[in-house]
């Protein structure tokens, strides 16, 4: 955004100015003039041929000057000073002099002048020369007089019932002249209003009339966008933008949101009018609605990129898509008096339906889905455990019948070798999809099996035979068999200590 006392080059604090009164490589604006903020972006011109040496001779001899406001005007440097890009110099005026700072100056500024149509010919004003302390210390003194100048000025009008808005008063750098900016819808006459200025100010009066769009470059200011006003910071031309720009982009007419702060239709809307202008011309004019069998299809949204129209039925909410080729047949067959059957009937265009633009932020749109479904399937989490130990009861393991009978038949001795020890198979804790079942008492079954003698084996080398050892009646071995069987059941549990699925042991 523009700063209030935005004068020459910089924004009219010269105080800085003493210490570095040039700047050779960079712009006009608030890094030559001094400015603490650097936001000044009034009207910034870049000489990209700065670093182009040229001789004194060669030189173009018409300079670009900046003033206040934005303001820039055309002087020659007849006296052939060596200037630089943020200079302060001394220009003529019809009454008086000022000060400015020089914008841009070679061979830039000749293309500046057949754009906006100025000859060399023309009687063009001179550079005097470049500003001393003295000359800026008056610069800055009239610079201070503009707002209570301004602030009185408005107080007279109110006075005087005058219908104009003042928006901004600029001193010249002698104090011989003071230019008073205003903007009116209608024809004001101040013929009155001048005379209680002059005698009040004692300084010659300029009445100068400027439109809203200027008026609001002049002031500056930040956009819906987000940014500065285009105006305030590099538009100069101001061309009519007429509601139809807005037709043509398939705005919605909405003063709120299509007028800028100046009141009028934003400049921004005549930036893609060409684009949409030539994309329009192969999309069908729409005039009637179309006549199929079903009723009339009323046209209620066209994506002019994407070439599709969207149609709807009086008593309906739902919106057909077609294309634009389709809607040209209907016509043509509504023309020559036929009716199709019905829009949904016509060839599906589904893939530019749901064809979506992938969106910007897709990594976070997956993330927040991603939780989003976590959420709906957290729940209360099932216990690892399906016999889990109550706590009424002093954390004793309740009884299963079921693993008390696998242990029983762990006991058991394995006449077959090469038979695979049902106690080293473990059974899964809660398989998926079936529910827990509450232990619930079993008839009680035999705890040992009755021995079957088996034929008399041959005898191996070595005086060892393969007659299993007898059990004994209380399931458990003795002697010699009985050591062994419980290092195995020793290594069992230790196999099985980190595992909750593992069996109880029996009650003798």
């Amino acid at each position: 955004m523009a700063c209030g006392q935005c004068s020459s080059g910089g924004c009219g604090n010269i105080k800085n100015v003493a210490e570095e009164k040039s700047n050779h490589k960079t712009t006009a604006g608030c890094s030559s003039g001094g400015c603490s903020t650097g936001g000044c972006n009034k009207m910034n011109s870049f000489d990209w041929l700065s670093n182009m040496e040229t001789t004194k001779s060669s030189r173009f001899g018409i300079v670009e000057i900046k003033f206040k406001g934005g303001r820039k005007e055309y002087f020659k440097n007849k006296n052939n000073l060596d200037l630089y890009t943020g200079d302060f110099v001394v220009c003529e005026m019809p009454t008086g002099y000022h000060i400015g700072s020089v914008s841009l100056q070679g061979e830039l500024v000749r293309l500046q002048m057949i754009k906006k149509g100025i000859k060399e010919s023309d009687d063009l004003a001179v550079i005097h020369r470049l500003a001393t302390e003295k000359d800026l210390e008056k610069h800055t003194q009239a610079i201070n007089r503009d707002l209570p100048t301004m602030y009185r000025t408005r107080e007279i009008c109110k006075e005087l019932k005058l219908n104009l808005k003042l928006s901004e008063v600029e001193f010249q750098s002698d104090n011989s002249k003071a230019t008073f900016f205003y903007s009116a819808d209608d024809r004001v006459d101040f013929r009155e209003l001048i005379k209680m200025l002059a005698g009040e100010f004692k300084v010659r009066i300029e009445m100068r009339q400027i439109s809203l769009r200027q008026e609001a470059g002049r002031l500056g200011g930040i956009g819906s966008c987000g940014r500065e006003l285009c105006c305030s910071t590099w538009l100069s031309d101001f061309k009519t933008i007429p509601t139809a720009a807005a037709r043509y982009q398939n705005l919605s007419l909405n003063p709120a949101k299509l007028s800028g702060q100046c009141g009028r239709l934003k400049c921004c809307l005549n930036y893609e009018l060409e684009t949409y202008i030539d994309a329009i011309r192969d999309i069908p004019v729409v005039d009637r609605s179309l006549k199929t069998e079903k009723g009339d299809a009323t046209l209620q949204k066209t994506d002019i990129f994407r070439r599709i129209m969207w149609f709807s039925y009086p008593n309906e909410t739902n919106w057909y898509p077609i294309t634009c080729a389709q809607v040209a047949e209907i016509q043509k067959m509504n023309a020559a008096g036929k009716k199709p059957v019905g829009l949904e009937n016509l060839v599906e265009i589904s893939e530019f339906v749901s064809a979506k633009p992938t969106s910007i932020n897709n990594d976070l749109e997956r993330l927040d889905k991603k939780y989003h479904q976590n959420k709906k399937k957290s729940g209360p989490k099932r216990p690892n455990n399906p016999n889990p130990r109550p706590e009424g009861n002093g954390g004793a393991r309740p009884n299963n019948p079921q693993s008390q009978q696998q242990q029983v038949r762990s006991n058991q001795p394995n006449n077959n070798p090469n038979a695979r020890n049902e106690a080293n198979v473990v059974k899964p804790a809660n398989p998926l999809g079936q529910q827990q079942r509450p232990n619930q008492p079993r008839s009680p079954q035999p705890q040992n099996r009755p021995n079957t003698p088996r034929p008399p084996q041959p005898k191996v080398e070595g005086g060892m035979s393969n007659t299993p050892p007898q059990v004994s009646t209380g399931g458990n071995p003795t002697g010699a068999e009985g050591n062994v069987e419980n290092r195995n059941r020793n290594k069992k549990r230790k196999k099985y200590r980190n595992n909750n699925n593992r069996p109880d042991k029996p009650e003798l």
